[in-house]
């Protein structure tokens, strides 16, 4: 630490002391003073939900407690405005710089574009850096200079390629900057991460199921990689039990790097390589790679009557993460099911997920509903039945989630409307009492679905006659679905010459309103008149009050999973203590490549929003 510089080290998403790439450079280059800032007015529209905020409002503490431990406390700040926040905090300690590490989500690249350009204009020297991505967005193009299209094409390039695993040390010891005791800190509560009673009881059953912080985290990372990775290809697909990492909110907020984790199973593989470990090859590629209101309420409560599906929203609800298998189901059952518009579910998600994460939920939400390139088809249409035996053959997870069924056999239990009566009797299930019938079904779901796609290119079709504004033969209109194909543009230059915290994507003078012009939303319509009618949708408070009993942590904590000693009482237990919602929506089956905020904007709902992971995070 021979350095005499004095800069603030602004913590966001990457909540941890090893490989904490901006808090190594301040700690290098002298005195530090490292800043958490709670501002809701800049989240928007994506103010963090319950579980979300849950997380945050323990992980701090513990960031906290491990800077102190360094020599220097974390400062918590709340704020309505992030910029005048860090101003203060600069000229209370007389700071010559500012480093955080890199988001990557379109409300942080703007913010941040304008808290460079402010600060830097008042002389103080920025610079941001990758803290969570082993390659930066613009570093990987296809071999005509291209952006990928395909998944597939893009991880076989990464692979490639060149990879800098060797993450950051972490600091020994940390300078605390003059005049420290000038810069005004509140405590964790004073944030108001949790907004009231009702949401501490709600996140009750969180701290039972999560152990939040970067040493636990560490510590879940090497569990799964001693334990759970070598048949992580054989077990990854199952639902029920710890067969993934669990590693996903630890990523989203980054209390482990992306870094940490390829380097240590890295190492592992080397390891097995050298012990003749054959079966190892496939599991380390494997993780690597890896409507109306009321049903709209009865999806929420896990009330659908396909057990797989309520299984997945009641272990979402009670634990804040459910298997990146299961959102998928979940989400697909949704949107291709129920024709439920896909922002009602990604804000519902955005509520409940642990690690809800903007930027790239909200894709995995279009990639369902077939709205990307590379996406499932619009006509696609997954029977749960099918998908439980397949994920859940032994009807594990469903009996784990769903009590009322925990009796049923396996030979019924993904299908319960079609076991015999006595079958029914025995295992104390009765179906439209203690248990849901099927809420639509599998055949009128496709007639409302292909109905739906049908009239989503009918409107298409004449906006583009009204757009065309003349006499068109219809032999012309062959092609119309093509018309809004997304194009893939080369790059204009390459970013290498740029230093590197200057190859952030910010916003231009062209597109001052990047949120109405990169992130615009189609109006396509998806409407089955039985299945959707108007209504309002309006701020809700989550559902699906559930038993729950799943592990979450590493220190092997279970949930209790009660008895109901009447079909009354779980009838009773299950009531919705949510609201109402928007009605048809013009959001579902989208025309590909036409994106989201403006139209998310125009239906809030779920106590703020939701979200859907991504694979990386979910493995």
């Amino acid at each position: 630490m021979a350095g005499s510089e004095r800069t603030v080290v602004w913590f966001r998403r990457d909540l941890r002391i090893d490989d904490n790439p901006a808090l190594a450079s301040a700690a290098r280059d002298g005195a530090v003073l490292p800043v958490f800032i709670w501002c809701p007015a800049d989240e928007g529209q994506f103010y963090p939900g319950r579980c979300s905020r849950w997380w945050l409002k323990q992980s701090l503490p513990h960031l906290s407690q491990s800077l102190e431990s360094l020599g220097c406390p974390l400062v918590l700040i709340r704020a309505e405005s992030t910029l005048e926040a860090l101003l203060r905090c600069i000229d209370s300690v007389g700071a010559t710089r500012l480093v955080y590490n890199h988001l990557y989500d379109p409300v942080s690249l703007v913010r941040d574009d304008k808290i460079k350009k402010e600060l830097s204009a008042l002389g103080i020297s920025i610079q941001s850096f990758n803290g969570d991505l082993l390659y930066e967005p613009w570093e990987i193009y296809d071999d005509s200079g291209l952006a990928f299209t395909t998944f597939n094409m893009y991880w076989e390039k990464c692979m490639e390629l060149p990879i800098d695993a060797s993450p950051s040390l972490a600091p020994w010891k940390l300078v605390p900057v003059p005049g420290l005791e000038s810069v005004r800190s509140c405590s964790v509560d004073d944030l108001g991460l949790e907004s009231s009673k009702d949401e501490e009881s709600s996140n009750a059953l969180l701290m039972r199921a999560w152990s939040p912080g970067w040493r636990n985290a560490e510590k879940m990372l090497e569990e799964f990689v001693s334990h759970g990775l070598l048949e992580y290809s054989k077990h990854g697909m199952k639902v029920e039990g710890a067969t993934t990492s669990l590693l996903s909110p630890y990523l989203h907020f980054g209390e482990v790097s992306v870094r940490k984790v390829y380097q240590l199973v890295r190492m592992q593989q080397i390891k097995w390589e050298n012990e003749g470990t054959s079966e190892a090859e496939e599991s380390i590629h494997f993780f690597m790679r890896s409507i109306d209101e009321e049903r709209f309420k009865s999806w929420r409560q896990g009330m659908t009557g396909y057990p797989l599906v309520d299984a997945g929203m009641r272990e979402l609800w009670a634990t804040g993460w459910t298997h990146n298998r299961i959102r998928v189901i979940i989400s697909s059952f949704a949107v291709k099911f129920l024709l439920i518009p896909w922002t009602w579910g990604m804000k519902y998600f955005w509520d409940v997920l642990l690690d809800a994460d903007l930027e790239s939920d909200i894709l995995g939400w279009q990639y369902i509903s077939g709205s990307l390139p590379d996406g499932h088809e619009l006509s696609r249409l997954d029977n749960p039945e099918v998908q439980g035996q397949k994920y859940d053959p032994d009807g594990v997870y469903v009996r784990t989630w769903i009590p009322e069924l925990a009796r049923m056999p396996t030979e019924w239990i993904h299908h319960p409307w079609d076991a015999p009566s006595c079958i029914l009797e025995v295992a104390g299930v009765e179906l439209g009492f203690n248990y849901p019938k099927p809420i639509v079904d599998l055949h009128i779901a496709r007639e409302c679905l292909d109905d739906s796609i049908s009239t989503m290119w009918q409107l298409d079709t004449a906006e583009k006659l009204a757009e065309l504004d003349g006499e068109v033969v219809e032999d012309n209109l062959s092609n119309i679905k093509t018309f809004d194909i997304p194009k893939v543009v080369l790059r204009e230059t390459s970013p290498c010459a740029l230093p590197i915290d200057q190859r952030v994507p910010h916003a231009s003078s062209k597109d001052h309103n990047l949120k109405s012009k990169v992130l615009k939303a189609s109006n396509r319509s998806s409407i089955c008149v039985d299945m959707i009618r108007s209504s309002k949708m309006e701020a809700t408070s989550s559902v699906a009050n559930s038993p729950v009993s799943r592990k979450r942590s590493f220190c092997e904590t279970a949930f209790h999973v009660p008895s109901y000693s009447s079909s009354a009482e779980v009838h009773s237990h299950i009531q919705d203590h949510g609201g109402s919602l928007v009605g048809p929506s013009r959001y579902l089956l989208q025309e590909a490549g036409r994106n989201y905020v403006d139209e998310v904007e125009d239906s809030s709902t779920a106590d703020s929003g939701s979200s859907i992971s991504r694979q990386r995070k979910a493995a």
